[in-house]
């Protein structure tokens, strides 16, 4: 299958590396500055959308004072320490990101992140000189479950979305991918388990790692 692709996108947060549970604190914790609980839906209600609309969202919804661009600032400071010194890759992902490398593969990201701590993050683990570009949600319309920031990448690797195959760990990023008429391979994470026979209906294949593929 991979000799025949033209190019291969990736989520980030779950996908490449083990991020997901920061935000859950993150998000606690900023509410606790506020004296306001973290509500039981909030996680799922905000996955998939972009940096900017996830700060829109927490501004309508806990009424905030601060500007959207406040809010994007203090998530970007207090996830700056996590992302440089504490967020690991997946199993296997740098071999396999070197193996797709080796094989003429184009190379793309996709992120909800911002570009601060996706850049950032790839830096640190020396895999962003592999990548051909990176495109995050806030740089297109609408974000995941919406096709756009796939499309994006795609556009910019000029790449047709049939020939791209798409790596992705939530419900609403696989959805995002399959709108955008790509092949889509599951990654297992901790904070998708409860949703994964809605995400194993599906996607293409759902993997634990990438060690899992031949």
């Amino acid at each position: 299958m991979f000799n025949k692709l033209k190019a291969v996108i990736f989520d980030l947060d779950g996908t490449i590396v083990d991020s997901m549970w920061i935000w859950k604190q993150i998000d606690i914790d900023f509410l606790a500055k506020r004296n306001i609980d973290l509500p039981d839906d909030l996680q799922k209600a905000i996955e998939g959308m972009s940096f900017t609309e996830t700060a829109i969202y927490f501004k309508n919804r806990f009424n905030l004072e601060e500007t959207v661009d406040e809010i994007k600032e203090e998530w970007n400071d207090m996830a700056y320490d996590f992302y440089t010194n504490k967020v690991t890759l997946k199993k296997g992902v740098r071999e396999f990101i070197i193996n797709l490398k080796e094989k003429d593969i184009k190379l793309g990201i996709g992120t909800s992140n911002s570009r601060e701590l996706a850049t950032q993050v790839l830096k640190k683990h020396d895999i962003l000189k592999y990548f051909d570009t990176l495109r995050t949600s806030c740089e297109v319309d609408k974000g995941k479950p919406h096709p756009d920031v796939f499309l994006k990448v795609a556009e910019d690797l000029n790449v047709e979305p049939e020939d791209c195959l798409v790596f992705e760990d939530t419900y609403a990023g696989v959805l995002a991918a399959k709108r955008a008429g790509m092949n889509v391979f599951a990654v297992a994470d901790e904070l998708s388990f409860p949703y994964k026979d809605e995400i194993c209906k599906l996607a293409d294949k759902y993997i634990e790692d990438f060690k899992d593929i031949a």
